[in-house]
């Protein structure tokens, strides 16, 4: 048991540590929890991502579940994380399971649960599963429920139409699933718009092709090029269970997600209207558009389950974080990278996202953002953050400290209108050190600047 947290998206571990055993227990433990909140016996979902041992695991905790009398539905495949929250609440499921690693390697597996409003658990649900993880506990054969398999993709395409009524005709598209579950979705959305699609990576393979399924600049190289020798209008790619979004422009490459969130805000305001839900660790070009448009801006702590609250809160428009997940209102509220990739071709059908960008960098500035990551284990983040916090300079990099953010970590804001954010990783022994300035130069002394600052701390 000891094993077994619930971080910022589920448990995670290498296949030594996820073994069959500890899922039954999470599952049962899942069960009780919500036998606890008066859904005993309710219909569930499970899902799985691309991964080898994926389908497995999703059969074990299946029957956990349904020895527990809940009726378990399974895709036929498969499928991305987000189509598996739509259908929790297309069909008023009490909950769901899914099993997937998302971005990490092959050797990763985890498993994450949905309460029914197809939102991410919040810290007390996941507490009071992790309160309960004890081995199945299987209710008399009378009481068992069944396990049937039923389409996830159908109905999630026919809702994200409906809401977006893209029409793609004459827009050509290179599409990446880096062999993840977004293949044979996120693509086939795209034709039934009307896009041209051209495929990259759609196969089947559990090892990503030797490279995790991290849409990062680096492992989308290769769209980058495609999308520049073939002439397409945009790149498209999903990471391993497809709940994020990445996009490659002709000009720019790998759009950064902060540009891509600023655009895609952008487009959706001159249609509606509504505020925006950023984490503390997203671009303030946010804030700018917002203001632009006269909405406000709502800041969460890192992680999609604040932003899905903020956004039920204040009937946002939209929300989203650096790291590439994003939602929609209308949409379920939790990131989804299809609906996203759908989303995407659209605004590029209207007006190219490098043309907007070079509007919006005229209107609003010039801006930067990077992120590094200091190695720190998970006992010594609480003590880093806190000796931080009380010893935290007047000046960083040359600039005075006008306030500080303590909301997640600590962010100093600079009075050139420049910040420096130190928080600690929720899925990895680091600390994360984000910065955010005027120039790619001015961003790189910040991060130095931030290392200086956290390396002794964890060294102490």
């Amino acid at each position: 048991m000891e094993q077994i947290s619930f971080g910022t998206s589920g448990w995670r571990a290498t296949l030594d540590t996820f073994t069959n055993r500890r899922v039954r227990m999470v599952a049962q433990a899942t069960a009780s929890h919500l036998a606890a909140e008066g859904a005993a016996g309710e219909p569930v979902a499970v899902g799985y991502d691309a991964r080898e041992s994926s389908r497995g695991f999703a059969e074990e905790v299946a029957r956990v579940l349904a020895v527990n009398g809940h009726e378990v539905l399974l895709p036929e495949r498969d499928v991305p994380t987000p189509l598996v929250a739509y259908a929790i609440r297309d069909r008023d499921l009490a909950g769901g399971l899914v099993i997937s690693a998302s971005h990490n390697p092959p050797e990763y597996n985890g498993i994450k649960f949905f309460p029914a409003d197809a939102a991410p658990a919040m810290p007390a649900v996941t507490a009071d599963i992790e309160s309960r993880l004890a081995p199945p506990n299987p209710a008399p054969e009378a009481d068992w429920g069944t396990i049937r398999e039923v389409d996830f993709q159908g109905p999630h395409a026919e809702h994200a139409m409906d809401l977006l009524d893209p029409d793609l005709s004459g827009l050509s598209i290179v599409y990446d699933a880096m062999h993840g579950s977004g293949r044979g979705v996120t693509d086939q959305l795209l034709e039934a718009a009307g896009a041209s699609v051209r495929r990259r990576r759609c196969e089947l393979d559990a090892a990503f092709g030797g490279t995790p399924p991290e849409p990062s600049p680096e492992n989308l190289a290769g769209l980058a090029e495609v999308v520049r020798e073939t002439g397409a209008d945009l790149g498209i790619a999903n990471d391993g269970d497809a709940d994020r979004v990445a996009i490659v422009t002709p000009k720019r490459g790998t759009l950064d997600e902060n540009l891509f969130f600023a655009a895609t805000y952008d487009h959706l305001l001159e249609r509606q209207s509504g505020p925006a839900v950023r984490t503390v660790s997203t671009t303030f070009l946010i804030d700018r558009v917002a203001q632009a448009h006269g909405e406000d801006v709502i800041e969460t702590p890192v992680g999609f389950k604040w932003v899905a609250q903020a956004m039920a809160e204040h009937d946002a428009l939209m929300g989203g974080e650096e790291s590439g997940g994003f939602s929609i209102r209308g949409h379920i509220r939790e990131k989804d990278g299809v609906l996203m990739g759908l989303l995407a071709a659209a605004v590029e059908s209207e007006r190219p996202f490098d043309d907007r960008l070079d509007e919006l960098r005229a209107e609003h500035g010039e801006i930067h953002q990077d992120k590094v990551s200091v190695d720190c284990p998970d006992a010594a983040k609480t003590r880093v953050i806190d000796e931080l916090a009380e010893t935290l300079p007047e000046t960083i990099a040359d600039r005075e400290v006008e306030s500080v953010n303590p909301a997640d970590g600590v962010k100093a804001l600079l009075d050139d209108g420049s910040w420096l954010l130190v928080r600690p990783s929720g899925t990895e022994p680091k600390m994360r050190v984000y910065a955010e300035a005027e120039s790619e130069q001015r961003v790189q002394a910040l991060l130095a600047a931030g290392q200086e600052l956290v390396e002794p701390l964890v060294n102490s």
